[in-house]
């Protein structure tokens, strides 16, 4: 129920066309990259997903995490504006099924982004490389490795937007978290567990090992995330 009373908000904002919008821009890149100078990848080794991955993810990644940044801040700002969060504490709701259907309308979003931008890398591997067995099973498991390690950062984004009641506030600091991911050492793993260089990762020609810790911290950031939030709703009602 929360989840559709949640995309109804939505409809008469501009969170939708940003993600459609947001996900054709990101899945125009790899199009782009290789229409530009296909010589330049299509003499590697490799298979032609880990190859347009390793090449054109890192930007693909970073439109991504600030569709979800600027996509939460436009979900918790509706709810601020004209003090609906406070006439909303008044109805028989709990502030973590709002939250709880906010989050669900954005991994759905973001799995819409995904589906785009794995279209656009079917579509490039079909025209320049030619599509081989395997290639659709490895670009569900690249993409559904990238749709898990993108769930921390929605919630954490949430989070902060829920946190602060100025949109641009909480816009300001999805921001500075995301130029901070882009400056982390890929090497350290412990610094690229950070929420918001996680969607940064590539699952293609990554060690298996490696891949798997990865997992294990995206699920462990989301327990962590989300008792935050249950947490955080009980303090902020014991000051208001």
């Amino acid at each position: 129920m929360s989840v559709s009373l949640e995309w109804k908000k939505v409809k008469r904002t501009g969170f939708l066309p940003a993600f459609f919008g947001g996900g054709t821009l990101a899945a125009i890149v790899p199009i782009i990259n290789m229409a530009v100078r296909p010589e330049r990848y299509l003499n590697q080794q490799g298979s032609p997903v880990q190859i347009l991955l390793d090449a054109n993810w890192q930007m693909m990644a970073m439109l991504n995490v600030l569709l979800i940044v600027a996509g939460t801040c436009l979900l918790y700002h509706t709810e601020y504006a004209d003090n609906a969060m406070q006439k909303l504490k008044s109805l028989p709701v709990r502030e973590s099924s709002v939250f709880l259907g906010k989050a669900v309308l954005t991994i759905l979003m973001s799995f819409f982004v995904l589906v785009i931008e794995a279209v656009a890398v079917a579509f490039c591997t079909f025209h320049w490389f030619g599509i081989e067995k395997g290639f659709f099973s490895e670009l569900c498991r690249c993409f559904g490795y990238s749709l898990l390690l993108m769930l921390p950062c929605v919630i954490l984004s949430l989070l902060i937007s829920e946190a602060c009641k100025n949109m641009w506030v909480s816009l300001g600091i999805g921001v500075v978290c995301v130029f901070t991911a882009t400056m982390l050492p890929t090497t350290n793993f412990v610094l690229s567990l950070f929420p918001f260089a996680m969607p940064f990762q590539v699952f293609a020609g990554a060690d298996v090992a490696k891949s798997m810790h990865y997992i294990y911290g995206a699920i462990a950031e989301l327990a962590v995330c989300s008792l935050a939030q249950l947490l955080f709703v009980k303090v902020r009602r014991g000051f208001e």
